[in-house]
């Protein structure tokens, strides 16, 4: 081939790696990271770019540069065509983990977590045990790497994340948001240009890019001059500018590319270039012998990555293969891995692939699912892949109903439901007789099994087409539309109550069941979230006779738990307790039925006010849930309802540190609403509106899902919407986000709606003093405050309703109704001065008093109330009170935050003066940096950080950390 000026001269090129080009800032960034891991704990590196960017050379550069103290585990997702078997990936770097550690000594790590990780190490000491629920095999590894990584720091890479299985996916998500404490530093690659529509690693690398803990770096392609580098380095020689302008148009910069084209140029000559990308990455392979090329094209078959004893079983001659080997190593075609032989490069691989002939796919196929069947159900899902390559219907069929069930078992439930679905889509072309179960029963099966990966519409469309077989049982078509409405009641969808009925009516006149008593919980539990409470108690008996005639003690225990909550809202407060201490006696051993008691528990004691016991038993059955697999789910709501009490107490600091935890184990939408909201209420009374207003505009869409089905997550949602509305200023906004909590459809719910009452009675007062006209949904002209009299008075004998009501009489007290009567005020302070009443509404009572005094002109007394509230709200935290009651007193004209009446930073700046180290946090406070940036700014750890700005506050004599920064630009400091 010619170039303008002459042709290209043919060089050898030594077979080592090229040197590292274009990437020193990339390298940099991975070694600070590193660094920083050291000190702050566990960080994550996302390094994205296109196929044959230079991902994996830049992981093994920054890998062979740690020192020897780093431990490096190494994961590798493979390319199956989302077949792969669940956590391989994962189960890799946890193998190599245990061999260096022992295996003992991994499940002592684990501690209770170590069922989990016999999940994906058998081989671990354990029980053996099968577990009856999920066990926690995020936690597991999470624990496990944490407790290592105190010995030895850990690099945990996993490559080609595009390729990733579901599984793998969940526990890397869990570890990069967990892990906090452990010296890990996780590095996962892939290639952006490889994500499809809603694949799940898309959805999550917008996660990653808002932790704070988490950088991703993009490669680019090599420019000019870094071809030029790279194309010098392999050649040992400088290059002509007629070499350099064809290697650059040929390879666009992508440095595979460069370095295979410098290599296969050098190797050939001139009249002979490769054309093509695809000449360039089979050109080795074409320089190698028919009989390793032969044994490569099956190779490929294989993957990317095929263990040396399963290619010599599929091959047939150990010889053959290790002679072939031994050439494509040399010819830089593969790479000893291990045991295992890897192509240099998935392209390569690809290209080699496609080499293959019909006939030829099919027999390299069907001979890799022969060797595979021997080895057991962990190769399920691999099997089911090369039997659907080989185009063997039946097979295939059958290994995918294997590959299911041993997802199912091992909690893979994504890779189970592609399992069922592949056997749904060959089920025409399967006889009869291999079959093994009827079309309803795997329909309904894989529907349940999308469910519980988080894909309940797909479950709802297979459960219709079961629904829709003729000539089913009545128990069966029961059990699918009790499944209907689970799926629905999930989706946030209406329906689920008429489902119920309609499953019900299909049983009626039949012996009792464990079917029918099952559905009549669930039909209670449905009725007392849409706060139709005396159905839901008449329900709840029948569930409770159908579970006591079969002998079900764990339906009974649930029957009683749900009765017991709906008599507590209905006011039947001690025939409530009692019914749910009922639950708790028939739980026994039954980990569900305990777990919902706990709940319920921990949830009426709180809307009672009694916190602390509240606590107790919230903390109790969140400790349960975690050893028994159900953190994320049950136990996620737990821990929600520990935080409302913890907080009611005026623990807020506490609750926040718990509600944090929580949200780290990323809940399913229906566990983790309450976990959102009552983070969203606290960071607004800590005195971040603009993060409540983010995290509110964040989670809105998966919050506003269940408001159609679930009464409380309607008023939960109004309430929190509402309140941060107002605080940002915007009444007409604020009524539009409560409106419809107390529109026409509105279902009393005493103790929800109290709360929501005192947002809306704010916001009815603020429209007067503002002269803004409420209007209902019809845009007609609406008398609020009567129609939030009308819901008041279905709550008024609420247990802890008086110091509610208090607040609400007086924000609507005065001649004019705007919450000017001092006395109102004064009241509503004592009301909640009650151990059984929220501790924020004392604070908030006492400012507003103080107010009150000031417009009747009673400015001393409103100055001393106005201190007092300062005291409760910085004692609570409160920091949305201590804002306010800073700014009421510079209305007033005076100092702020000082009883003395002594400006708090006059003497504090020059009687003890900041320490160098203290100075450089405060100038980062001041330009509103947040104790984890300002760690990693200065390379500290975040609590000596957060011990510096605790420093800065008190000598400043600052209430905040704005308040902190103002005084120091006001001395000079």
């Amino acid at each position: 081939m010619s170039v303008p000026g002459g042709t290209m001269t043919p060089m050898p090129i030594p077979p080592s790696p090229p040197v590292l080009v274009g990437r020193d800032d990339d390298l940099a960034a991975l070694r600070r990271a590193y660094e920083r891991m050291l000190v702050q704990g566990a960080r994550a590196v996302v390094v994205g770019g296109e196929a044959g960017i230079g991902k994996s050379r830049l992981v093994a550069e920054f890998v062979q540069r740690l020192p020897p103290e780093a431990l490096v585990l190494r994961g590798q997702c493979v390319d199956l065509d989302r077949d792969a078997p669940p956590y391989a990936p994962i189960t890799a770097p946890l193998r190599e983990l245990a061999r260096v550690v022992g295996a003992e000594e991994l499940a002592a790590l684990a501690g209770a977590s170590v069922e989990g990780l016999r999940i994906l190490l058998p081989e671990l000491p354990g029980s053996g045990e099968p577990a009856a629920a999920a066990p926690p095999v995020l936690e597991a590894v999470t624990v496990a790497l944490e407790a290592a990584s105190r010995v030895r720091p850990i690099v945990l890479v996993v490559e080609d994340l595009h390729w990733v299985d579901p599984a793998t996916l969940g526990v890397l998500r869990f570890l990069v948001r967990v892990a906090t404490a452990g010296r890990i530093l996780v590095v996962l690659t892939f290639r952006s240009d490889q994500l499809r529509r809603g694949d799940p690693l898309r959805a999550w690398l917008p996660e990653l890019e808002r932790s704070d803990r988490v950088q991703r770096r993009e490669l680019a392609r090599l420019d000019r001059r870094g071809v030029e580098a790279m194309v010098a380095s392999l050649r040992g020689a400088a290059v002509a500018p007629r070499d350099l302008a064809l290697v650059v148009e040929r390879t666009e910069g992508v440095p595979f590319f460069v370095e295979e084209f410098a290599r296969a140029e050098a190797a050939t000559v001139p009249e002979c270039y490769p054309e093509s990308l695809r000449d360039v990455l089979l050109a080795r392979y074409e320089g190698l012998s028919e009989p390793t090329q032969k044994i490569l094209r099956t190779l490929s078959a294989g993957g990317t990555c095929v263990e040396h004893d399963l290619i010599t079983v599929v091959h047939g001659d150990a010889d053959s293969v290790e002679t072939a080997a031994r050439e494509a190593i040399a010819g830089g075609v593969l790479v000893v891995d291990g045991s295992s032989y890897s192509f240099r490069h998935a392209l390569v691989r690809d290209a080699i692939h496609d080499e293959l002939l019909p006939g030829e796919r099919v027999r390299a196929h069907t001979c890799y699912a022969e060797a595979l069947e021997s080895r057991g159900p962990s190769a399920a899902s691999e099997i089911s892949y090369h039997w659907m390559a080989a185009h063997d219907a039946e097979r295939a069929f059958a290994s995918s109903l294997d590959a299911m069930a041993h997802a199912r078992a091992s909690f893979a439930h994504a890779l189970a439901a592609r399992m069922g679905e592949r056997a749904l889509e060959l089920w025409e072309q399967v006889p009869p007789e291999a079959r093994g179960r009827d079309r309803a029963e795997l329909l309904g099966s894989t529907a349940h099994h999308f469910r519980d990966a988080g894909e309940s519409e797909r479950a709802v469309a297979l459960v219709d087409e079961a629904l829709a077989i003729e000539g089913l049982g009545a128990p069966c078509r029961a059990t699918l539309l009790r499944d209907k409405a689970s799926y629905l009641a999930n989706l946030g969808q209406v329906g689920s109550v008429a489902l119920l009925r309609e499953a019900l009516a299909l049983l009626e006149g039949g012996e009792p069941s464990a079917l029918r008593a099952r559905i009549l919980g669930e039909l209670a539990a449905r009725l007392m979230l849409e706060a139709d409470l005396v159905e839901a108690v008449a329900v709840a008996d029948a569930a409770a006779a159908e579970a006591a005639a079969v002998g079900s003690q764990g339906r009974r225990s649930v029957a009683a738990n749900i009765r017991g909550m709906a008599l507590v809202e209905l006011g039947r407060i001690d025939e409530g307790l009692a019914q749910l201490e009922l639950a708790g006696a028939l739980a026994g051993e039954d980990d569900s039925a305990r777990l919902r008691y706990w709940l319920n528990l921990s949830d009426a004691l709180s809307l009672l006010g009694r916190f602390r016991e509240a606590v107790a038993a919230g903390e109790q059955g969140a400790e349960h849930a975690r050893r028994h697999g159900v953190a994320r789910t049950l136990g996620a709501m737990l821990m929600a309802n520990t935080a409302d009490a913890l907080a009611s107490t005026g623990e807020w600091r506490r609750a926040e540190e718990l509600l944090d935890r929580a949200l780290e184990l990323d809940a399913p939408l229906g566990f983790a609403a309450h976990l959102q909201r009552r983070k969203i209420w606290t960071v607004l009374w800590r005195g971040d509106r603009a993060q409540a207003a983010s995290l509110l505009a964040r989670w809105r869409q998966p919050l506003s899902r269940q408001l159609r089905t679930e009464r409380l997550s309607l008023v939960g949602l109004a309430k929190v919407a509402g309140a941060i509305a107002l605080e940002n200023g915007d009444v007409a906004g604020a009524w539009a986000e409560v409106r419809d909590a107390i529109g026409p459809e509105h279902r009393p719910l005493p103790s929800a709606d109290l709360f929501l009452l005192v947002v809306v009675a704010r916001i009815v007062a603020a429209a007067r003093r503002e002269g803004v006209v409420l209007l209902d949904a019809l845009g007609e002209r609406i008398d609020a405050e009567a129609r939030l009299r009308e819901i008041l008075a279905t709550a008024a004998r609420w247990p802890t309703g008086a110091a509610l009501i208090a607040v609400i009489e007086a924000e609507l007290g005065g001649a004019s109704g705007t919450g000017d009567d001092p006395r109102a005020w004064a009241a509503a302070a004592r009301a909640n001065e009650a151990d059984t009443a929220e501790v924020h509404l004392l604070p908030y009572s006492r400012l507003r008093h103080a107010e009150a005094l000031a417009a009747a002109g009673r400015r001393d007394e409103a100055e001393r109330e106005a201190q007092e509230a300062r005291v409760v709200a910085e004692r609570a935290g409160l920091g949305l009170l201590v804002d306010a009651v800073d700014r009421f007193e510079r209305r007033l004209g005076r100092d702020v935050g000082s009883a003395s009446g002594v400006a708090p930073g006059a003497g504090a700046l020059g009687t003890e003066p900041l320490t160098d180290r203290e100075r450089q946090v405060l100038a980062l406070v001041a330009q509103g940096l947040g104790n984890r940036a300002i760690a990693e700014e200065l390379f500290i750890s975040v609590k000596t950080a957060s011990v510096h700005v605790s420093n800065i506050l008190r000598k400043l004599g600052a209430a905040t950390r704005t308040e902190a920064a103002y005084l120091a630009r006001r001395s000079g400091g």
